[in-house]
């Protein structure tokens, strides 16, 4: 039996890997886990799963859970902020953590995950896309796997089994295109809140399906694959897959093409990367061929959707330029969730700052000064435009 702890475990991902365990014949023992402020949504963890360990990043939140457990006698330790993330990563009782926090938050709990020797079930983007360098390299000093669970990562790596990644010539990865898939700026420049956030395929959280709409998500995506499998930028490829059923796939020297084919469910990765080399009974339903009427496959439209060019952009000119990146898109998808910028304004904003910071992108890539200059922008974005 793994012991696992999942860090965001009531958000979208996190949620879906409480099923996956649900669904394990306990193969895994959940010992630790983390939310921001959802308590109601971590009694029920608690009382379900019974871990030893519970964080919570808001400190009021802590005091809740705490009292919940002394008035139910449920023997749990319980911590708040950010020592919290890092003692649940850290756990001696733990085989594998499954970050699965959206935004930077996520990086410090892996570096210290990593350094305790844990296994990573790794669905926190902006951990890679900001250190990627640091956290690859530490992997491999460490003995440490990571392993991904994005879909499209996720299918990547089922895709490279058995073959050798010097034969690798191109990765695709593939995009649903998001809610305004084949749209003018005309006609996004004044879409609403709700038409962003309502995604056709997939069920996620909000920063995520803001994200996957303004395609910043498969942007960042990119930078992820570029670390994860050691590939270039320029054997990256973005192709629009509106019906979601190829989650990505790999091309090979020899002009073969190895895709990766599933439902639009994220437990299938999860519970691929959880018992990874092993395979396990579904937890996804089945494709059925006679019921798909077509796979359709479009260029995305970058001019309309610029996030994805900056995206490559960032990635190409390295450094700390994705750190610019990441934190100006976390401020101003923050911004328009609030109503207070337009759609188009995401990808603006994100462009402006990287102008801005450009000078500070030179920088050593270590944790201080990605921490210090995200810090940077996001207090020029917020300044500018909050």
């Amino acid at each position: 039996m793994k012991g696992i702890s999942i860090l965001g475990a009531t958000g979208s991902i996190g949620t879906q890997t409480l099923d996956v365990v649900r669904n394990s014949n306990d193969d895994f023992k959940l010992i630790g886990v983390t939310a921001n402020s959802s308590v109601d949504k971590m009694k029920e963890i608690i009382k379900e799963f019974n871990p030893k360990y519970i964080g919570m990043m808001d400190a009021d939140s802590a005091i809740k859970i705490k009292e919940f457990c002394l008035e139910n006698n449920f023997k749990v330790q319980v911590y708040s902020g950010m020592e919290g993330l890092i003692k649940i990563s850290t756990l001696d009782e733990i085989d594998i953590v499954v970050t699965s926090v959206v935004g930077m938050i996520g990086l410090k709990p892996t570096i210290a995950a990593i350094e305790a020797k844990k296994d990573i079930a790794l669905a926190n983007k902006e951990t890679l896309v900001v250190a990627g360098e640091l956290v690859m390299r530490k992997a491999r000093e460490e003995g440490v796997r990571i392993l991904p669970v994005d879909s499209e990562h996720g299918a990547i790596f089922q895709a490279l089994q058995g073959n050798e990644i010097k034969d690798l010539k191109k990765i695709i990865l593939t995009a649903s295109g998001g809610p305004f898939r084949g749209k003018s700026k005309d006609f996004i420049k004044n879409v609403t809140l709700e038409e962003a956030l309502n995604h056709p395929n997939w069920s996620m959280g909000s920063k995520i399906t803001i994200d996957s709409a303004t395609l910043m998500n498969k942007g960042l995506e990119v930078i992820e694959a570029h670390w994860l499998f050691d590939c270039n930028y320029e054997s990256i490829q973005v192709l629009v897959h509106p019906q979601s059923i190829i989650h990505s796939m790999v091309e090979y020297r020899d002009a073969s093409i190895i895709a990766q084919i599933g439902s639009p469910d994220m437990r299938l990765p999860i519970q691929y990367a959880l018992n990874y080399p092993k395979r396990k009974e579904k937890v996804a339903k089945e494709i059925d061929f006679y019921e798909i009427t077509s796979l359709t496959f479009e260029k995305p439209d970058i001019d309309t959707f610029k996030c994805l060019r900056l995206a490559f952009d960032a990635g190409k000119k390295g450094g700390l330029m994705p750190t610019v990146l990441n934190g100006a898109n976390e401020v101003a998808v923050s911004l328009f969730l609030n109503k207070k910028i337009k759609f188009l304004d995401i990808a603006d904003i994100i462009e402006d700052a990287m102008t801005i910071f450009e000078e500070y992108t030179h920088n050593d890539i270590t944790i201080d000064n990605i921490i210090e200059l995200d810090e940077k922008v996001r207090k020029y974005v917020i300044n500018k435009k909050g």
